[in-house]
């Protein structure tokens, strides 16, 4: 049997800038678990961490990318169960992105999620369920505001 092992992924804090207002991108996640995220996902074998990204903006979103920022934060996090879909995976490692997209209709992957949302910080504080989620937001949030 294979050792299980923590599956590579990005985290994509996704947001849209309008004059001085910022709005953010959440998804209302359905698969796994329950809950508000924004966009994220894992590499695919041989795949850099921004190709990935591209990538995952265009499957969970419908649109590209306008820009996009590597910050210098990583992290790990165990999954609560085992999936079918996943069984060499304990859990997920992550790099940490923020990507730029334009405000306007998202066409979401309907097997992954459920709904989406744009809000601005204050809102998606309260609607992302995972601490390292939060963390991430209030990181780019800030270098944002800069």
């Amino acid at each position: 049997m294979k050792k299980r092992v923590y599956r590579k992924s990005v985290f994509i804090v996704t947001y849209s800038k309008s004059k001085n207002k910022i709005s953010y991108l959440i998804l209302k996640r359905k698969l796994h678990w329950k809950g508000w995220e924004f966009p994220k996902g894992g590499l695919k074998r041989l795949e850099t961490k921004r190709n990935a990204v591209k990538r995952e903006i265009k499957e969970e979103t419908g649109l590209n990318s306008l820009k996009i920022k590597k910050f210098n934060v990583s992290g790990k996090f165990k999954y609560h169960k085992k999936f079918k879909d996943r069984p060499r995976f304990i859990g997920q490692s992550f790099s940490l992105y923020a990507c730029e997209i334009p405000k306007k209709k998202i066409k979401f992957d309907k097997l992954e999620h459920s709904d989406y949302k744009w809000m601005n910080f204050k809102e998606a504080m309260k609607k992302l369920k995972w601490t390292n989620q939060r963390k991430s937001l209030k990181r780019v949030n800030d270098y944002l505001l800069k």
